[in-house]
């Protein structure tokens, strides 16, 4: 057998993302029930109608001709929206991407990469990518009363070093749906170095409904060293287009559009977004929605006797007591009734699943299925 040219020894030890499970699969063999998809954080009240009618009306001309590779109007829009210069705005598809490159551009081998214990997967995978070496800061107590499992900012500060090039960290965060407020992290910001470059990935700060947990944007102005990514996959309702983007200093801005795909964007999705952006009523009301079916879904949980801690996300932790052997049991029950959580082992979460906030009708589905596998 012929061999095949081997990569690079940095991206050889790399790990794929686990996306947890392969729904395409899962969908076939549900056939002909319906699947209760409750594993990915999606929004489960979909997206505004602006949005549908731009991907619903395409015809051929939107699909022959190239996007603009700049996302102009994109950026533009996404400018006014959040009081910014274009110029700050960088586009990606989905934020993802965006995390990606800004490890690509701003540390390489030997250097460090910090985030917390229990933290979006990416931001291991961003940093192994480029050589780095990821340095993890434990996270709160799991008994911790405000933010159980929640990013410790003292003990993140703690972890930077002079090799320290980057910081991810979340709010909300994903799994464990905590936050931090504005004040804490403006405190945390005073102790890192201007040359260290910190990111906060807010994926679910539209979903806080708690004042304490809003954005960290404003403070940008205080700091050029802080870049925030958002994305439209979640309150937005469009993760099948694929949108993200990242509010940053200008300087850091330009880097990441030296490196990033030029046509990263497709046409319909770039549409999609603006009509997204546009409509307010839209996100006020999933929201609101989201709000309503979280608490119902916490309280549904804690009657079941689980653990399932307060959420500022759409979705929510939920710890079982017998442990890992139980969780594995509950999963593998569930799947068989048709029903899709997201395992945690690869967080370091064995005794846990997460589950995605759906429609009041997907978590009856959901607690009738958990009564079948909890017994």
């Amino acid at each position: 057998m012929r061999q095949t040219p081997t990569p690079t020894p940095v991206i050889a030890a790399l790990s794929a993302y686990d996306p947890g499970h392969d729904i395409e699969s899962l969908r076939r063999s549900a056939e002909p029930h319906c699947l209760v998809e409750l594993g990915s954080n999606e929004n489960a009240f979909g997206p505004c109608a602006g949005a549908l009618a731009i991907v619903r009306g395409s015809g051929a001309t939107d699909l022959l001709r190239y996007p603009d590779p700049q996302g102009r109007a994109l950026k533009a829009v996404l400018g006014a929206h959040h009081g910014v210069a274009p110029a700050e705005v960088v586009i990606g598809n989905g934020s993802h991407e965006l995390l990606m490159l800004l490890a690509q551009a701003f540390a390489g081998i030997g250097d460090e990469v910090a985030y917390s214990e229990f933290a979006f997967a990416v931001y291991a995978i961003a940093a192994r990518s480029v050589g780095a070496n990821g340095v993890v800061a434990a996270a709160l107590a799991a008994d911790h009363e405000s933010a159980p499992r929640g990013h410790d900012l003292d003990a993140l500060a703690g972890v930077v070093s002079p090799r320290t090039r980057l910081i991810f960290l979340a709010n909300p965060n994903n799994p464990t749906g905590t936050a931090f407020t504005a004040a804490q992290f403006a405190d945390f910001m005073e102790r890192i170095p201007p040359a260290v470059l910190v990111v906060v990935d807010e994926a679910y700060v539209d979903y806080a409904a708690d004042p304490a947990a809003a954005s960290v944007l404003p403070l940008r102005a205080r700091f050029a060293n802080l870049v925030v990514t958002r994305t439209f996959s979640k309150i937005h309702g469009l993760a099948g287009l694929r949108v993200g983007y990242a509010i940053a200093h200008p300087d850091v801005a330009s880097v990441l559009d030296r490196l990033r795909e030029t046509f990263n964007i497709n046409a319909l999705a770039q549409q999609a977004a603006r009509a997204a952006l546009a409509d307010a009523l839209h996100v006020q009301s999933c929201r609101m929605r989201n709000l309503q079916q979280r608490q119902a879904l916490i309280a549904a949980l804690r009657a079941l006797g689980l653990k399932a801690p307060e959420s500022h996300g759409n979705f929510v932790l939920v710890e079982f007591p017998g442990g890992p052997s139980q969780t594995r049991h509950v999963e593998e029950s569930l799947l068989a009734q048709h029903v899709v959580l997201r395992p945690m082992h690869g967080y370091g979460l064995p005794q846990c699943l997460r589950i995605t906030v759906g429609t009041q009708h997907e978590h009856a589905r959901l607690v009738d299925a958990l009564k079948v596998a909890l017994t």
